[in-house]
């Protein structure tokens, strides 16, 4: 069983509430537009982190980070990118990928909306965990934790860390 925080949107903040969750991880998920790498190196330092680059991430973060981050969580077959889209409506860039090579749990973030919506189509979960930060549009600051338990997604909750 993993236990998994996925945040999305730092915009370089980082901050005691958000390192409280971390700590309660076994694995943090980053889902681009880190901002400054402090945030990253700070999560590291507690945990193992996964993450992808966003549109405003600099080239030390695209160095570190990919643009797309499959992977095997479990039997979980998971794909992080920054800007996705969502059921219905998925990037471009990815769209034909997605139909080819369905993932069971899809991430992205970008919108600063948090979103979990299953995709009855390509019989996926896509999750949005919203923004963390406190740049952006958003008005409350958001995360999401679940379980992955063998093949199984399970106990998701929306983390409200207060207004920005």
């Amino acid at each position: 069983m993993t236990k998994i925080l996925l945040l999305s949107d730092t915009h370089s903040h980082i901050d005691d509430t958000i390192l409280k969750y971390v700590k309660q991880a076994d694995e943090v998920w980053h889902a681009g537009d880190i901002g400054s790498l402090d945030v990253t190196d700070k999560i590291k330092e507690l945990k193992p982190l996964r993450a992808v680059y966003g549109n405003i991430d600099d080239d030390k973060a695209r160095l570190e980070f990919p643009l797309d981050n499959k992977f095997t969580c479990e039997k979980v077959p998971v794909w992080i990118t920054h800007i996705g889209g969502y059921p219905d409506k998925y990037n471009v860039r990815i769209r034909e990928e997605i139909k080819k090579n369905s993932p069971k749990i899809f991430i992205s973030g970008h919108s600063h909306i948090l979103k979990v919506m299953y995709d009855k189509k390509l019989n996926l979960l896509h999750m949005n965990p919203g923004a963390c930060g406190k740049h952006g549009f958003h008005q409350v600051r958001t995360m999401l934790r679940f379980t992955i338990d063998g093949g199984d997604i399970k106990d998701l909750e929306v983390i409200e860390i207060g207004k920005k």
